[in-house]
């Protein structure tokens, strides 16, 4: 049974850092293209940023570019996340794919989320 589960989620004031970590079971990471998602309340899914598995130049949505940072190593997933601002509140989600896209559809597997809010 395959299992995501991302972590490092929490307040934090505009302005602030958080990484969130990506790690999984029943599956290798390392083989996978992941995604980054968040979707705030009222709001659809979006992806933000995505890593693929043997390519180390990841992609980012434009509201996330250089703020947010994707990486991996040792078969976990990282997103570091500077300047947060009071519009980066969602919940953040990591999915697995073959490749990277900002499609929903085309990821295979997703975590439960973990809640980022950006308040002062």
């Amino acid at each position: 049974q395959v299992q995501l589960v991302e972590s490092g989620g929490g307040l934090v004031q505009p302005g602030g850092s958080l990484r969130l970590s990506c790690v999984a079971s029943g599956l290798v990471l390392d083989d996978f293209a992941v995604g980054w998602f968040r979707q705030a309340p009222g709001k659809e899914r979006e992806g933000i940023a995505c890593i693929r598995s043997r390519d180390p130049s990841p992609y980012y949505e434009d509201s996330v570019k250089g703020r947010f940072t994707t990486s991996r190593a040792s078969a976990t997933v990282y997103l570091q996340m500077d300047r947060l601002k009071p519009e980066d509140t969602a919940v953040y989600y990591c999915a697995t794919s073959r490749g990277c896209s900002f499609h929903v559809g085309a990821f295979d597997y997703w975590g439960q989320g973990t809640q980022v809010t950006v308040s002062a």
